[in-house]
């Protein structure tokens, strides 16, 4: 029997062709014994379309059949959209977690606010160290982002060295984290590096992202400029960002106070390690009011427009402790995530009206991205001279402007995938080259309160339905000959008060009722089941005539 050869192959479960719920997977062996190592496991936020569900997580069905063969899995940093389903679906995997420091603590710190939440066994290993997990042999290269402790991950096996880069960007001067070292990066083109793996969320802009230290200064004199109170908001992971805003207070005499558990817990992690020495201790929330107005920034969640946090309260005069007056400023010190839009807006005119002046990155350098410009992504590429390019991270649009410089970088292989596309990027036959070569299950996990469902489960598509139609509950009690006993009780949720003629729509589902109990015949109306489904077209046909939709409708037949 001739033996097949060894492979090493990639594949997204999630992130590719959208931004978030990253989650890949790289795997060593033959195509009958390959070992899987598995890179982040995160989430993306729900929108409008799944109404009633907070996140949207990754299906590792495929995983979950391989769980004997997963040799470990790898977190390249702490933000949501590549940590943030850990809790939930790291019981189906039941693998070693490796990752560093701050990464490490954070999702410590998440998983202790989540009640019953299994214990995860995490192997902490040093910023720049090395782990054998397996077949792999995992560097964590440190890289600049907009989360302290992020990395990519240089993972050698017997058939070559391959790049993961994570979420990156090039800045010398990042105010708290790594640096992204052109010399190591330089070193493992040198060892030569068979395909990088990259991000590509800002492949169509153009030039090199401004500096953290940039967007400090910029702070630093809107709020010495400021006349009262003033307001930052900003991702809770950003600690960065939230050191150059509390630098920025103290430089002008003010105390800073936090609002929001999720930066409490985040600022409660760096302090303890390391990443906020020098700044004296925040205020508590419960400090704001006795403070004078010009004395104080606040900085506080709810920058994507997210309906509980604290800045959605504050704008709806909602929140306990803090309330913003006339010529007090809100800075937005973050960018607004696709789909966003609509709720950020929302709370910014409810802010203009009340008299605030509101400062966002369309006027003012207070925001830098964490992830590369084509001019960084051309320097990594002139750094690691890799012979393969697979785009990930990114929609279509950034997918194919990636490719597109990789071609230009004189890639010789760019492989395009899309999630669940199982790619060979290098084989013991020195006659197969890099292709997809295999379609994984892919799918979507939704969080519905604390319960995982498919994407496909009926309650979704019965809230969509709701949300645009309605419901009709009719209660009628049938005697055992098939005769009504009482009045049919009928109840309406999401339907209008009145047809287009003035006239009540429950009075016309009353008479729809009716006439179809009417005329059913008698050994029909002494099968309730049968009086339930003719009950259900007749109100639901009655409903449609006059108001052009069709809503849910339960039917409930006593007898009595």
């Amino acid at each position: 029997m001739v033996a097949l050869p060894d492979e090493v192959v990639f594949a997204a479960l999630g992130g590719v062709g959208e931004i978030g719920m990253n989650l890949g997977i790289y795997g060593f062996g033959p195509v009958n014994r390959r070992q899987w190592l598995v890179v982040d496991l995160g989430v993306s936020f729900a929108g409008p379309d799944v109404p009633g569900v907070d996140l949207i997580m990754p299906d590792v069905r495929f995983l979950e059949k391989q769980r004997e063969n997963i040799v470990g899995l790898v977190l390249t940093h702490g933000h949501e959209d590549h940590v943030g389903a850990l809790v939930d679906l790291w019981p189906r995997l039941g693998c070693p977690v490796y990752t560093t420091p701050f990464t490490a603590a954070l999702a410590e710190a998440r998983r202790l606010g989540e009640p019953g939440a299994p214990k995860i066994p995490f192997h902490v290993v040093p910023s720049g160290g090395r782990v054998t997990i397996g077949p792999f042999d995992v560097e964590f290269v440190p890289v600049a982002h907009s989360i302290p402790d992020s990395h990519a991950l240089a993972l050698r096996t017997p058939l070559g060295l391959f790049v993961h880069t994570g979420d990156w960007k090039i800045d010398p001067t990042p105010v708290v984290g790594n640096v992204t070292d052109p010399a190591r990066f330089t070193a493992l083109g040198e060892e030569g590096v068979r395909a990088i793996i990259c991000d590509s969320t800002n492949a169509t802009r153009d030039g090199v992202s401004p500096s953290e230290v940039d967007v400090g200064a910029v702070l630093t004199e809107i709020i010495r400029n400021a006349r009262n109170r003033v307001a930052v908001t900003t991702f809770a992971s950003n600690v960065a960002r939230i050191r150059s805003v509390a630098e920025a207070a103290h430089a002008n005499g003010r105390e800073v106070v936090l609002v929001g558990r999720a930066m409490e817990r985040v600022i409660t992690v760096a302090r303890e390690q390391g990443l906020l020495n020098g700044l004296p201790a925040f205020r508590s929330v419960e400090a704001y009011g006795y403070l004078p107005r010009d004395k104080v920034v606040a900085i506080l969640t709810g920058s994507q427009g997210e309906p509980r946090a604290a800045l959605a309260r504050i704008a709806d005069d909602d929140h306990p402790e803090i309330a913003l007056s006339p010529g007090d400023t809100v800075i937005f010190s973050s960018r607004t995530i696709p789909g966003n839009e609509r709720a950020v807006n929302r709370i910014i005119n409810a802010l203009i009206l009340d008299g605030v002046e509101v400062v966002t990155d369309r006027n003012a350098l207070i925001h830098v991205s964490g992830h590369p410009r084509r001019g960084e992504m051309e320097q990594m590429y002139g750094w690691l001279r890799p012979e393969i390019s697979v785009p990930v991270h990114g929609e279509p649009l950034h997918l194919s402007e990636h490719a597109d410089l990789a071609r230009r970088m004189g890639v010789k292989h760019v492989v395009r995938l899309v999630d669940g596309d199982l790619v060979r990027l290098a084989s013991s036959d020195a006659s197969l080259g890099p292709e997809v070569v295999d379609e994984l299950p892919v799918g979507r996990l939704l969080k519905d309160g604390h319960v995982l469902i498919d994407s496909a489960d009926r309650a979704i598509q019965e809230r969509r339905r709701l949300s645009v139609s309605g419901i009709i509950s009719v209660a009628v009690a049938m005697t055992a000959k098939g005769e009504l006993a009482g009045d049919p009780v009928i109840d309406l949720s999401g339907l209008p008060e009145f047809d287009s003629r003035g006239k009540e729509i429950g009075e016309v589902i009353e008479v729809a009722v009716l006439d179809c109990l009417d005329g059913l015949p008698k050994p029909r109306r002494r099968d309730p089941d049968a009086v339930s489904e003719s009950l259900t077209r007749a109100v639901r046909g009655a409903v449609n005539a006059v108001w052009g939709k069709k809503p849910l409708c339960h039917v409930l037949v006593i007898t009595v």
